[in-house]
């Protein structure tokens, strides 16, 4: 048992499950966008065929949040990545481009759904 637990907790496996963690995440990430999307525009079509009025911002409203969630989680599996990176100035750099635009995506997003910036009280 003690060496199944100093096994795990070896640098070169650890860092393994680290990156498989990661790898896990951004492909929910990814499945959230891509299903999300797919799940919300066939919902679309069928409301659209059955006459029941849906609008198109509801539409965009819709596949605005699943992509904003797709975002966050991809987001977090990159702060998670982190942890494996080796630390040299390209790759760091490299991660923090790729976080700022996915934060930026999201936080032009949320604008744009909720209307208003997020220090913006809310309208009545």
């Amino acid at each position: 048992m003690q060496l199944v637990v100093s096994n795990f907790f070896e640098m070169g496996n650890l860092r393994h499950y680290i990156e498989l963690i990661a790898k896990v995440i951004e492909s929910a990430g990814v499945i959230i966008i891509a299903a999300g999307s797919l799940f919300i525009l066939i919902r679309y079509l069928v409301f659209l065929s059955v006459k029941k009025a849906k609008s198109f911002a509801d539409l965009r409203r819709e596949l605005g949040k699943a992509i904003l969630l797709g975002l966050e989680i991809l987001v977090a599996a990159d702060i998670i990545a982190t942890v494996t990176t080796e630390p040299t100035m390209s790759s760091v750099l490299v991660l923090a481009v790729i976080v700022l635009i996915r934060t930026f995506l999201s936080f032009s997003l949320q604008v744009e759904l909720e209307g208003k910036f997020p220090w913006q009280k809310k309208q009545e």
